[in-house]
């Protein structure tokens, strides 16, 4: 049974960690990172050379803002007002454009294609993904690239998990994150029309703790 998303539900609950996070937002550098230890793993070149490229998830803007550096013409998609209205205010200048929408419904209005679509921690890890791939396939160019990190899925425990917001007392916010195993990502990349695809947890530097799922994919 599919989870019973309430996207105006899960907007507050962005909207109150977007507050909680604006210092960050503001004070942030621009580094393109996939996963969440500084310095570990793999950087750009995982995208390709991309002209374009779309965001999905903004969180603090550092990746859009280094792809903005390197002359890529790049947005960023985000649920979210109160986060669009921080990441706006800190790297609008630098000529960044943040559209504040939910990912499925922008995604299937849009006519705009994309070079490269990626997801940092973003919204890849809290969509259905067999709803978001295929749409995300629509808006990518040929030969275009899907790349999203996110945490691997604890053992035995796939597909929506349910995550309340700041612990278990208080109003009660939740969203659900979607997790799966390397084979079962690659399976649902090929089912939504990639090849090339490329599915792994990269272990962290320290050992014992948590790694970090990258998955990698080509349009055909």
């Amino acid at each position: 049974m599919p989870a019973p998303h309430d996207i105006d539900s899960e907007r507050e609950l962005w909207d109150t960690f977007a507050e909680s996070t604006k210092d960050t937002a503001l004070e942030a550098e621009p580094v393109l990172c996939w996963t969440q230890y500084a310095g570990h793993g793999p950087g750009p070149e995982l995208l390709g050379s991309p002209r374009t490229a779309l965001e999905i998830g903004c969180g603090t803007g550092r990746a859009l803002a280094f792809l903005l550096n390197q002359g890529i013409k790049v947005k960023g998609l985000d649920l979210s007002p109160v986060a669009v209205k921080h990441l706006s205010e800190r790297w609008a200048p630098m000529g960044a454009e943040f559209i504040c929408a939910e990912v499925l419904e922008h995604l299937a209005a849009s006519t705009e294609t994309y070079d490269a679509i990626y997801s940092v921690f973003g919204a890849v890890w809290f969509t259905d993904p067999v709803k978001l791939l295929p749409l995300i396939a629509k808006r990518l160019n040929p030969g275009g690239t899907l790349v999203f990190s996110q945490p691997p899925a604890i053992p035995g425990a796939y597909g929506p998990q349910g995550m309340y917001k700041g612990g278990f007392a208080g109003k009660a916010m939740f969203t659900y994150r979607y997790s799966y195993t390397p084979r079962k990502w690659s399976a649902l990349l090929a089912k939504s029309g990639f090849q090339d695809i490329d599915a792994t947890v990269l272990g962290a530097p320290t050992a014992g703790h948590i790694g970090t799922l990258i998955v990698r994919g080509v349009k055909r």
